[in-house]
């Protein structure tokens, strides 16, 4: 019988950034329109608490797109350094 080969360590790091690629697109997809349609909701809710019609809306709408930017970096950022300390990893398991 065909025994799979043991995946190599490049197999092993290039799985690990595909897994970490696949959960940075997927994360920044969910959390963008949540935070936009946060905005949203509470704008038309502020404008019908005061009365003032777009106001609140465009306000938080606006305001919610910077938000999702600085979001989106937090989730690079955090996924750059996961990736950074699993390549570590993966050098220092090589060289033994």
């Amino acid at each position: 019988m065909n025994q799979p080969e043991p995946a190599t360590a490049r197999q092993k790091s290039d799985r690990a950034f595909n897994i970490t690629l696949t959960t940075v697109v997927l994360q920044v997809g969910c959390f963008t329109p949540v935070i936009i349609l946060g905005g949203l909701f509470l704008g038309l809710w502020l404008d019908r608490v005061f009365g003032k019609s777009p106001l609140f809306t465009i306000v938080f709408i606006l305001a919610s797109m910077p938000v999702a930017l600085v979001v989106l970096f937090a989730i690079v950022r955090a996924a750059t350094k996961r990736l950074k300390l699993e390549t570590k990893q993966n050098s220092v398991e090589g060289g033994k």
